[in-house]
């Protein structure tokens, strides 16, 4: 691994902190579709839109999200391609299973 600051580490906690949540998980996974405003984003997953719209603001604290005013609307999208990764690997991936000590289901 290699050097890593104390500053560095809790940066890193704060963005996983960010994504321990499952609604903003949920919020992700309709992003990684592509961009939609915070209504489409509650209906797509079922919150309200005040819900959706304090996850987006945490999500965007942590980098992973973008918002960009259109009018009177903010569309938002995925702005670091690390949390795709992330997702895919921890959540995409059925074998990513926790596992007893010793490497037994």
């Amino acid at each position: 691994m290699p050097e890593v600051t104390d500053a560095q580490l809790e940066e890193l906690a704060e963005r996983f902190k960010a994504l321990s949540d499952p609604s903003r998980l949920a919020v992700l996974r309709r992003l990684m579709a592509g961009e939609a405003a915070v209504g489409e984003i509650a209906e797509d997953i079922g919150h309200s839109q005040p819900n959706v719209s304090r996850h987006l603001a945490a999500l965007k604290r942590a980098g992973f999200v973008r918002g960009e005013r259109d009018g009177q609307s903010i569309y938002y999208s995925i702005s670091d391609p690390v949390v795709v990764k992330l997702c895919e690997l921890l959540c995409g991936n059925p074998r990513a299973k926790r596992r007893a000590p010793g490497g037994r289901p």
